[in-house]
């Protein structure tokens, strides 16, 4: 079987990429059927804001000749992707899921997303998300749908992104993570999500949710995928003195390595109380695999988050106040309920609880670092449940002890910045895709996406994909 002919809108982004280094697939082919494919299928899936097909064909035609002429530029050259629609592209309208922001059109690129151009990579167009990236849709906004089934949340704020991803209308996407907005997208629709560390990728033409929580990231089918795309993203830049400066390593290579002898956490503790029994056996499978592949699983403790979980909302709420003075509250009429009122929070919180959280932050930081000193990755939950159905989404607003528990396991790492990778480990009783995490030291994403090609190379999960026939009937 030629996986250059087989099933092309599921190959793995590296897949595709050896096809078109080998001349056995054009850019051209390649771009050409996923805008048919998005033709055809995102009407009803609604990932995606804008479609920028004249644009993406003229890449595919530039990385064709290119090709041709010799000049590869490496794993992303001629492939489609697609961004979140808070990467500013130039003179592409780019409203981040806003009304307010409706009319923005870029004079430059993000620094990612010109980044993903100088590497070849076809920008097939724009992706939907929640408003200004917090935890919901504009009221105008119709939500994308999950592809596994349109009955159960897609995640939050880059489910355009997972979506598309996962459905076969992008080979890989750039997202975005405040509080779980990479994880439970990629948990909820099967695939391997990577948010870096804080400042590992430059934050420069992003729109901003929580300037100090929010990390970009990658959304993909498999680890190595996502090493190839954070690569290329990844590094210092002189418009966002925030990045830093130390430089990246090759993630490609670090995710064909071994992981024997790596040390991974494991509390067994806080990774089973009010933890589902399908998301326990998803535990257990993955810390099996791992260690039949010579790890050593260590038993830890991890600082308790409980205080962490409540503090996030107060720091992201005066985050973005900071973020949307120039219009909020001149326009609030064109905001809708749910930002607006994370940014009245943030208006409302005085300088002195604002500080205790900030020192909360600064000891959770140190703590978690000092965990780190003895071993290489921890292993946990993306939420302690399967995907959850709309009906039960739609139940949060009166649930608080809900919400705690949907972000237990990964606002924690976007108050202390560390680097997390989601892996697919298996399905409901459902038929919907459960995950877990591995989270590293900072700025040891090398060791990440080691772990999770390793992980890849002995499962298949990553490698299931929804049926839209089915989904269709619904």
């Amino acid at each position: 079987m030629d996986i250059c002919t087989d099933d092309l809108h599921y190959l793995e982004l590296t897949e595709l990429a050896a096809c078109i280094r080998t001349r056995k697939i054009s850019p051209l082919e390649a771009t050409r059927a996923q805008l048919d494919r998005i033709a055809a299928l995102d009407g009803e899936l609604g990932s995606y804001v804008r479609v920028m097909a004249d644009a993406a064909m003229a890449q595919a035609e530039a990385a064709h000749a290119e090709i041709a002429a010799g000049r590869y530029r490496g794993p992303l050259h001629g492939v489609p992707i697609a961004v979140k629609d808070l990467f500013w592209t130039r003179n592409v309208p780019t409203a981040a899921g806003t009304v307010v922001h409706g009319d923005f059109l870029p004079d430059e690129d993000a620094t990612v997303v010109h980044r993903l151009n100088e590497a070849g990579a076809v920008v097939l167009g724009k992706l939907q998300l929640t408003e200004g990236a917090y935890s919901d849709h504009h009221p105008s906004v119709t939500p994308p749908k999950n592809p596994w089934n349109p009955e159960y949340w897609p995640g939050i704020s880059s489910s355009g992104s997972a979506v598309a991803t996962a459905a076969g209308l992008c080979y890989g996407s750039l997202a975005s993570d405040t509080g779980g907005s990479i994880r439970w997208p990629c948990a909820a629709n099967g695939l391997t999500g990577l948010k870096p560390s804080w400042g590992r990728v430059s934050r420069h033409g992003v729109f901003e949710l929580a300037a100090t929580l929010d990390h970009v990231g990658v959304i993909a089918r498999s680890a190595t995928d996502a090493s190839a795309m954070l690569g290329i993203i990844a590094g210092p830049d002189h418009a966002d003195p925030t990045a830093v400066l130390d430089p990246v390593p090759d993630y490609l290579a670090a995710a064909e390595q071994d992981v024997r002898g790596l040390r991974i956490g494991f509390d067994a503790k806080w990774s089973s109380d009010g933890v589902d029994v399908a998301t326990q056996q998803v535990l257990g499978e993955a810390i099996k695999a791992l260690r039949a592949l010579g790890t050593d699983i260590v038993d830890v403790r991890f600082p308790d988050v409980k205080q962490a979980v409540a503090d996030w909302v107060p720091n992201c709420a005066v985050e973005a106040a900071v973020a949307h003075e120039a219009t909020y509250p001149a326009r609030k009429d064109d905001y809708g309920p749910v930002l607006a009122a994370v940014i009245e929070a943030g208006r409302a919180l005085s300088a002195s609880d604002y500080q205790r959280v900030l020192l909360r932050r600064l000891e959770l930081r140190g703590r978690i670092a000092s965990l780190f000193e003895t071993i290489d990755l921890l292993l946990i939950p993306v939420h302690p449940f399967p995907p959850l159905t709309l009906a039960m989404i739609r139940t949060l607003g009166d649930r608080p002890d809900l919400i705690a528990r949907l972000q237990e396991y990964t606002c924690p790492f976007n108050l202390t910045g560390h680097p997390t990778i989601t892996l697919p480990g298996g399905f409901s009783a459902a038929g919907m895709p459960i995950a877990f995490q591995l989270v590293a030291a900072n700025l040891d994403e090398a060791t990440l996406v080691r772990a999770g090609a390793a992980f890849q190379r002995v499962t298949s999960w990553h490698r299931r994909h929804p049926s839209l026939s089915a989904w269709r009937q619904h």
